[in-house]
């Protein structure tokens, strides 16, 4: 069981990224300028439908975990599958917002990957 703490620790690391995503999101629609209300209502939706999935794809292993014996298929199905879908998105940012000069964004490859390697090592070792 003390390798469970390596996924509750990359759990709280991915929601509490997602929940940085959507605290500044009227912050970073602006500081893209001048933008139709179209552009600004896309890139609002798009921030915020990041933010929820990394949330999410926290919550699932988390309450996986904390609801599971841990021998079921369905527990390692959960975890490797939000881990999986973490390393796409961290794949996706390397090529993309971290290619741009704001911290936050070059940071999020990394803390993607943290946390898919936290919760890989807390379900196969």
């Amino acid at each position: 069981m003390v390798l469970a703490v390596l996924i509750y620790i990359g759990s709280v690391l991915i929601i509490l990224w997602g929940i940085g995503h959507l605290f500044p999101t009227k912050n970073i629609v602006k500081d893209f300028g001048t933008l139709s209300a179209d552009n600004k209502k896309i890139i609002t939706m798009e921030w915020i439908a990041e933010g929820m999935a990394l949330i999410f794809l926290g919550l699932l292993p988390l309450f996986t975990v904390i609801f599971s014996t841990g021998s079921e298929n369905a527990f390692y199905i959960s975890i490797l599958g939000s881990a999986i879908m973490l390393i796409a998105m961290a794949i996706l940012s390397a090529f993309t917002g971290a290619r741009t000069s704001i911290l936050p964004m070059k940071m999020c490859p990394y803390v993607k990957t943290l946390g898919a390697i936290l919760m890989i090592l807390g379900a196969v070792i």
